[in-house]
């Protein structure tokens, strides 16, 4: 009779926590939302547009990658995870957060192509066959490739696949300014699946944590990380434009649009190398970017880029904590703005977004690393 009574007791106790827990994260949510709402009044947009946390559990946010029926996985950094952020009553705000993958080194780089999501954690590219099918239970990871370098300085990937169907892999060099070590260090690089070959498509760049392919012409833009130790405003952050496999951006010889390095230079003439399609702050630390493919926002924005800066670390006076744009005119960088500001207060900052993402309604993904959030940005017009 002893052990009839334990169990509903046992049963009962186990409800009761339940109750508590269940409680303290409904006080939780009540306490969170409005904090999260008073920060998001702080945001200074173009007037027309609205922006809002659409998941506020995502901690160390990094990429983006949209999967089948909205879902969008994201990769992180220091926390080893990566994400499926689902939206499943379509309110625009997600109802839950997965963790599909865990105990990965540095998980950042996120990319999904015909059922599959591709996850690259430094060295590696993993592969997560059919991913969606079940997030609750998702799929062990296929190994596709080890060959990149393993060191940890500038170890954290972007990852995305390009018109040619090839997994684009940037490679940063292992340091703040030195002659890269091996031949993938600096470069941008592309996978073929098939066979597993890598090929170097661009060289001399420093540390690309941000790409993407022009709709109209298949070209590859990426944004570029300028070194440090060189004074608070040089050398500027870089916006490239690569027009031909195998052009050179500079790094470590040249910076900008013709810094030369007082360390690395070696007699190198900056006329040699590409230069930047377009300068951008010095240390703002751009990195996710995207061209804006939607049609939601106004004809201004269509076919130019967006792009997450994530805030200097060691500069005098912090610059960067925003999300700028730059229009793209026939293939030139006309301009380059502030577009969503605020999260930097001072030399205090509330949030740092990684990257941005357009969904199929047009609206902007945004997410931060530091606040563990993914916003929506959207536009409903100057009424």
């Amino acid at each position: 009779m002893r052990r009839s009574r334990t169990i509903p007791t046992l049963l009962l106790s186990a409800l009761a926590a339940l109750i508590v827990i269940g409680c303290v994260y409904s006080g939780y949510l009540a306490n969170m939302l409005p904090t999260a709402a008073a920060e998001m009044s702080e945001i200074t947009l173009p007037p027309g547009f609205r922006i809002a946390v659409y998941a506020a559990d995502v901690p160390n946010a990094r990429q983006m990658a949209l999967g089948p029926g909205g879902i969008v996985f994201v990769g992180s950094r220091s926390e080893g995870k990566v994400y499926a952020v689902v939206d499943r009553d379509g309110d625009n705000r997600a109802d839950q957060v997965h963790v599909v993958a865990s105990g990965l080194n540095e998980p950042s780089g996120v990319a999904f192509r015909d059922g599959a999501l591709y996850v690259a954690a430094v060295s590696r590219v993993l592969r997560f066959r059919d991913v969606a099918r079940d997030l609750a239970h998702p799929p062990k990871p296929e190994l596709v490739s080890d060959a990149y370098p393993s060191d940890a300085h500038h170890g954290w990937k972007f990852i995305a696949f390009g018109p040619d169907g090839r997994l684009y892999v940037p490679v940063g060099a292992p340091c703040n300014i030195c002659t890269p070590p091996g031949p993938l260090h600096a470069t941008i690089t592309r996978l073929d699946l098939g066979g597993g070959r890598i090929e170097v498509v661009a060289r001399g760049v420093r540390n690309s944590v941000g790409f993407d392919f022009d709709p109209a012409t298949g070209d590859l833009w990426f944004t570029d990380n300028g070194r440090d130790s060189l004074g608070d405003d040089q050398p500027p952050d870089e916006l490239n434009h690569l027009t031909k496999v195998g052009e050179h951006f500079g790094f470590p010889f040249c910076h900008g649009s013709g810094i030369r390095d007082p360390e690395q230079n070696a007699g190198r003439s900056c006329a040699e190398f590409t230069p930047p399609a377009r300068e951008l702050g010095p240390h703002v630390a751009s990195i996710g970017m995207r061209f804006y493919t939607g049609r939601m926002f106004p004809e201004k924005y269509r076919g130019g880029i967006f792009i997450a800066e994530h805030g200097s670390w060691n500069r005098s006076t912090p610059i960067g904590y925003r999300v700028s744009f730059v229009k793209i005119e026939k293939g030139r960088a006309t301009s380059y703005e502030p577009f969503a500001s605020g999260w930097l207060k001072g030399s205090m900052s509330s949030g740092r977004p990684a990257d941005v993402l357009v969904m199929p309604d047009g609206a902007l993904l945004v997410s931060d690393d530091k606040a563990g959030r993914i916003y929506r940005i959207s536009y409903a017009g100057n009424g």
